[in-house]
């Protein structure tokens, strides 16, 4: 592992731990070089699926482009970090229990939806304003409408 400080390639483990759901292990290291202290997430290794695109392409699967739209959906809510990552890990486990080798947008934005639904309605709206792309405020106010 490369310390992202100094990019030195020796460390010490300091602590593990496993996640509630045990899919992912969290490792807190140190440099032996510069002593940053930083965390690393070890997951297993699945076979690859590819993303379906609204244009027909295809693309490898990219767990962190759902954590990023999780995260801009949860900004400045109070959702915990941890807590929008257990989304993901939710979502991306959904989806690698699927036979399926390809999985369009469309699907997987919709169970980010029905996670963020049951965690906080403003970050779902959110999410959804992006994912169905709202053009108005009608829309907005539609969705609202729907979950109320």
């Amino acid at each position: 592992m490369l310390c992202p400080s100094c990019q030195h390639r020796k460390d010490r483990v300091i602590e593990s731990r496993e996640s509630r759901e045990g899919h992912v292990i969290r490792r807190r290291r140190e440099c032996l070089s510069c002593s940053r202290r930083y965390t690393t997430y070890e997951r297993s290794e699945e076979i690859p699926y590819m993303v379906v695109k609204k244009d027909g392409r295809r693309e490898r699967f990219n767990r962190s482009k759902i954590l990023s739209g999780v995260l801009r959906a949860c900004e400045k809510r109070p959702i915990p970090r941890r807590e929008q990552e257990q989304i993901v890990e939710r979502v991306e486990r959904m989806l690698s229990s699927s036979r399926e080798g390809e999985i369009t947008t469309e699907s997987i934005g919709s169970l980010v939806m029905d996670q963020l639904k049951e965690t906080d309605q403003v970050a779902y709206v959110r999410f959804a304003s992006v994912h169905r792309e709202f053009r108005d405020v009608r829309e907005f106010q539609d969705e609202i409408d729907r979950l109320g």
